[in-house]
């Protein structure tokens, strides 16, 4: 039995937008690649090569969260018992020096890289 990736109905709101967004770009940048194609020698133009460039790493996007998305089970309910540690769950954890710093157990289509890289 394979089991789903699990995420928060917040964080597939997240990736719903992104989709959305992904796709608004996808247009402008199809639109730019047509106007840059139409100024002639392709394989000398700065602008034509950038704007495939571009093209190709939004269609990879689009084409993982379409594949991934429908996959996901949205957590939308917590646990009977509130006392343990969940899915969802906000943990405050507090050092010796009574430093706190809270943070959302998530699966791995939220995660915020920015932060665990700085953290």
């Amino acid at each position: 039995m394979m089991l789903l990736p699990y995420i928060t109905a917040e964080g597939m709101a997240v990736l719903n937008d992104e989709l959305e967004t992904i796709w608004v770009r996808r247009r402008a940048v199809v639109k730019a690649l047509s106007a840059a194609a139409a100024e002639g020698d392709r394989s000398e133009n700065a602008e034509y090569i950038y704007r495939k460039k571009e093209l190709r790493g939004l269609d990879r996007r689009i084409r993982y969260l379409q594949k991934r998305m429908p996959d996901l089970r949205v957590v939308a309910a917590s646990p009977d018992d509130e006392t343990k540690i969940f899915f969802a769950a906000f943990v405050l954890l507090e050092d010796e020096a009574q430093s706190q710093i809270e943070y959302q157990i998530v699966g791995s289509d939220e995660r915020d890289h920015k932060k665990m890289v700085s953290a």
